[in-house]
Parts: structure tokens; C-alpha cells; sequence
């Protein structure tokens, strides 16, 4: 997969994410660590051969102006002359703000949208690969029992791209409008520079940066993505302060939809926690600091959300299943899947977005307050901060009538209370749907889009959840599972001293006070115009990552 870039003007619409064929995998490898050098100044910026020299390309310093030195101007689009000019520009305002010279020429070409269409329509999926992923996101109460993984991915993805960069052919692609004028986002084109320049040092096609699951893949998108994002953030301050910056074209929006935002803000978590990583780092220990992060990138989104090292706890889940159940062995790691902090805490919003779940504490994905000035967005909540691992194991059985299938998930927590946590937050989400409590400890969904039977057994640190469609299906995919709920013992509010269910006191219409249950008090999606302002605003171009042969 390519790198991916978002047009700000798109992202009420559609946000680019999860392509199954756009260039190579998204794969970073372990580079040789690079010095930095000092940027030239102006005088030493003439001869078009010295492109060793950092903030100096083909002749075209760092602080040239656009319109004034190099003659650019997109309001009747850009020629063949200007985007070569604009390209150069960019190419050594990276080199200044990274420190380090390219080692070579990146070529940009562009494609109107509708070419870059008609190449993604030549895509095929993987059905197996699809039905194994429809579990995971059916999981995160994300992508419902009645939708294809593949197709509301696809939707997401439609329209949105706004560049990419590609480890294959070495080269930038730039999508713009149908019309003929071309004009081209400054901050895409210094972005997808900001990849190639990766690709020159750390070579993007190596393995060793290819996540195994979902929270590897934005773990390891958490360093690559955080750094370019960082320089995006350090160029806007530079066109405030110091340099002439070329404006940001108009009217360069995608196509229509109704995207899901669930998969869309899942994806945008290494965009807003990456680039404050990144500039933690870079202020304790300059640029060496992000040599070495990309030499040893995080494999787990909570490294990232809360910026600091950590190692999973081991998981062992050994299949029991009966009556014809079988795993995926041919994806995932030996057919499981980890979703990850972020992924939860994803959940956890949407499903309060979108099914007026209430938990203890709100889950504002826009509440960024007391966040880095780099974040986008907040994914720390209480319900989901003590994540210690999880594995994800779809189930199919093919052997009756109809295809069936389910899911078993194992999540292990740093503490008894950090599980307990989680465990209400979930039993909520089952509340919104109309959960029914049974008999046996299951719970019951009539209707909707995560229609099914839940079985949910918590010991200690250990939270196991199976989910089928039919009530016997749950116990022939862990015939072992206990779901009988223990209480609810959390301390500071009284209200969640039983569990959730038909046992459970009714949840207020709204919320009543500070201390009692809450949702989003705000309508659904009303949140969102905020954030996809905030993020064409902060992040220009936006930003969102294309997955390798297997989506998020």
C-alpha cells in the first residue's frame, strides 16, 4: 500500500483508508540512522548540481518565494514548469526541517480523479479475507452484521485521496479535480515528499514495518505518520513566521457519501497521537530520537495515545470450538487478529455517536483540552486506558445450509478494576441495543445491525466475549464460557453497583448531572462537523493511511 493522503475539502464526506491495491504494502524498514546537517543559506543556493547541500534544491532555497522567485501561481492551474518549480520548493523545505538532504529526485505526476477511479475499479478482493474481517469490525461494534467490511472500507476510501507515494516506482501521485486546471494541495505534495525522503533513508519496503494485526499496523503508522505530520505542523508555523507559503487551492473536493466514521477516525488515531510523540521526542532528543523510533517503531496504539514504551502482555487462547466451528488459519497471525487500544476506544465513541450509548464517563473524541497542541483528538478514555493486549479469532461454519459465523475475544487488562471498567462500558453498548439478559448469563439482541447473542465471562484481569447469532452457537464456540456476571463494584458511583441488563436500573433519557452516566449530549454527528473542521483546519491536508493486502 501507498501512503494516503485526505483533502481537507472532503473530509465531512470521506476520509481515505484501508486500500487493498493502491501501490506497495505499507511497509518501513530499519534504516541506517541519519546525521543532521546545516541548512545552506540563500548565497550558497545557486548551482542546480549541489543538491547534497540541505534547504537547497535544484537551485531553489528554502526561502524562495513562490510567486516572487519561482513563479507559481494555481489560479488558472499549474503548468508543467510551475509544478516542477512547486515540487522543488517543497523538496527543500523538507530538507530544512528535517535537517538531511534527499538523495535523489522524487517524481510527482498527477491523476484526475476519475483515472485515479478507474484504477482502484480494478481491484479485486479477497472474499475470505473480507468475511474474516467483517468479525472484527462486527466486534467493535463498528461495521454491522447486514454490511461487507470490504464495501463500507471501499466507501470510505471513495473520493478522499489526495496524494500518495508510492515505495515501487519511487514516485508521487497527486489526485486532483476532474476540471482541467490542475492544482495541487502544498501541504499534500510536502507530505507525500516528507514519505519519499523516508523511503530514501529507512527504505519503505521492508517487512520489518508491516504491523501483523490492526494495533500493529497503527502502532508502527503511530512513528511514520507521526513524523511527517510533524513536519506538516512545523511548516505551517514556518508560512506564520517566516516563509511565503503557497495557498491552499479551492474547490478541490471529492465525491459525495455517507462514510462510516468509525473506520474513519480508527485510521486517523496515528495521524493526531503520532505527531506529538514525535515532537516529545525530537525535544529530549532532536532527530537522532526519531532514528531510532522508526529503527524500533511501536507495535501497539497505547504506545502512542499515551507516548511512552510498552509491551504486551502474552495471550494464550487455544481453540476449543465444536460442532463444525473453524479459525481462519491463512490470515491474521494464525487467524487471529489485535485490535487495540485505539480501535476500542473507537468503538466506544461511535457506538455513543451513533446508538446513544452512555457510559460513566463521557467519550468525546474531540475533547483535546489538556492534549498536546498537536493532537487532533483525544482516544484516552478510563473505559479503555488499561488495555494490556486482546486477540480476536473469527469463527465460519460451513457446515449446514447457510455460512455462519462469530468471533471469540480475549482482553487482558493491567488490573481487576481496568477490566471491570471495560466490562460495564461494554454492557452499556449491549444496553443501547436492547440487550435482553438471559437466563444463562447470555444476552439477547432481537434487531439491528449487531443483531446475535453475546456471552461475556470476566475473571480478574481477563475479559472473554463470544458473540454468534444463535444462543447454542455462542457455547459451541467456547463450550467452557461462564457468562454469569460478576458485579459491579467500582468505586464513585453508587449507580453501577449492579450489572447492566434487565437487573440494571433504567439509564437516564439525559444526563442530570456530572457525576451520573453520559453519552454525547450533543445530536449524533454533531461533534464530528467540529472535529472534520478542526481537521482540515490543523492538519491541511488531512492525513489517513493505506493498509497493505489485508485492511484494518
Amino acid at each position: 500500500m501507498g501512503r494516503i493522503r485526505i483533502l481537507p475539502g472532503v473530509l465531512p464526506v470521506a476520509l481515505a483508508v484501508l486500500l487493498v491495491a493502491v501501490a506497495l504494502p505499507l511497509f518501513f524498514s530499519v534504516g541506517a540512522a541519519s546525521a543532521t546537517a546545516p541548512v545552506v543559506d540563500a548565497a550558497d543556493c545557486t548551482d542546480e548540481r549541489e543538491n547534497d547541500l540541505v534547504g537547497c534544491w535544484e537551485g531553489v532555497h528554502h526561502t524562495d518565494d513562490p510567486d516572487a522567485d519561482l513563479g507559481i501561481d494555481q489560479a488558472d492551474g499549474l503548468s508543467d514548469g510551475e509544478l516542477t518549480n512547486l515540487t522543488y520548493l517543497k523538496m527543500a523545505r523538507v530538507e530544512a526541517i528535517r535537517e538531511r538532504p534527499f538523495k535523489s529526485a522524487v517524481d510527482v505526476d498527477v491523476l484526475t480523479r476519475e483515472e485515479f477511479a478507474e484504477g482502484q475499479t480494478a481491484t479485486e478482493r479477497d472474499p475470505e479475507f473480507d468475511r474474516w474481517n467483517d468479525q472484527v469490525w462486527k466486534a467493535l461494534f463498528v461495521i454491522g452484521e447486514d454490511d461487507s467490511s470490504g464495501e463500507v472500507i471501499d466507501e470510505v476510501f471513495s473520493g478522499a485521496v489526495a496524494g500518495f507515494y508510492s515505495p515501487a516506482d519511487d514516485r508521487i501521485v497527486i489526485v486532483v479535480g476532474d476540471e482541467e486546471a490542475v492544482q495541487v494541495s502544498p501541504s499534500t505534495l510536502l507530505h507525500e515528499l516528507g514519505h519519499a525522503m523516508q523511503d530514501q533513508y529507512d527504505d519503505l519496503s521492508d517487512p520489518r514495518y508491516t504491523g501483523a494485526t490492526q494495533d500493529g499496523d497503527l502502532g508502527i503508522d503511530g512513528a511514520v505518520e507521526g513524523e511527517v505530520v510533524y513536519m506538516e505542523e512545523v511548516y505551517a508555523e514556518r508560512c506564520a513566521d517566516e516563509w511565503a507559503c503557497t495557498p491552499e487551492p479551492t474547490g478541490t473536493g471529492g465525491g459525495g457519501g455517507d462514510p462510516n466514521l468509525g473506520v474513519l477516525f480508527t485510521v486517523l488515531q496515528p495521524y493526531s497521537d503520532g505527531a506529538a510523540y514525535v515532537d516529545e521526542l525530537i525535544e529530549d532528543g532532536g532527530w537522532e530520537a526519531v532514528d531510532e523510533l522508526m529503527a524500533d517503531p511501536p507495535e501497539t496504539t497505547r504506545e502512542t495515545i499515551h507516548r511512552e514504551p510498552f509491551e504486551p502482555t502474552p495471550i494464550d487462547l487455544n481453540d476449543t470450538a465444536e460442532e463444525g466451528w473453524e479459525r481462519y488459519a491463512d490470515q491474521g497471525v494464525n487467524g487471529s487478529d489485535t485490535v487495540g487500544e485505539a480501535s476500542m476506544f473507537v468503538s466506544l465513541w461511535y457506538q455513543s455517536e451513533t446508538h446513544g450509548a452512555q457510559f460513566r464517563d463521557p467519550v468525546d473524541i474531540t475533547d483535546t483540552d489538556d492534549a498536546h497542541p498537536y493532537q487532533l483528538y483525544n482516544y484516552s478514555h478510563p473505559a479503555t486506558n488499561g488495555w494490556a493486549n486482546d486477540v480476536l479469532y473469527p469463527y465460519r461454519n460451513d457446515g449446514g445450509d447457510e455460512e455462519r459465523d462469530g468471533y471469540v475475544w480475549r482482553i487482558e487488562w493491567d488490573s481487576d478494576d481496568d477490566a471491570e471498567r471495560f466490562h460495564e462500558a461494554y454492557l452499556r453498548i449491549l444496553d443501547a441495543h436492547d440487550a435482553e439478559h438471559r437466563s444463562d448469563g447470555l444476552y439477547d439482541v432481537a434487531e439491528g445491525d449487531f443483531r446475535g447473542t453475546y456471552g461475556i465471562e470476566r475473571n480478574d484481569t481477563t475479559l472473554t466475549i463470544v458473540h454468534a447469532l444463535e444462543p447454542e452457537e455462542v457455547f459451541e464456540l467456547r463450550p467452557a464460557l461462564d457468562p454469569t456476571d460478576p458485579p459491579v463494584t467500582l468505586e464513585g458511583d453508587d449507580s453501577f453497583d449492579d450489572p447492566v441488563g434487565d437487573e440494571f436500573g433504567d439509564l437516564p433519557d439525559e444526563p442530570t448531572g456530572e457525576d451520573d452516566v453520559v453519552g454525547n449530549d450533543d445530536a449524533p454527528g454533531f461533534g464530528i462537523v467540529v472535529a472534520l473542521a478542526a481537521l482540515a483546519a490543523l492538519l491541511s491536508a488531512g492525513a489517513l493511511v493505506a493498509r497493505r493486502s489485508r485492511t484494518l
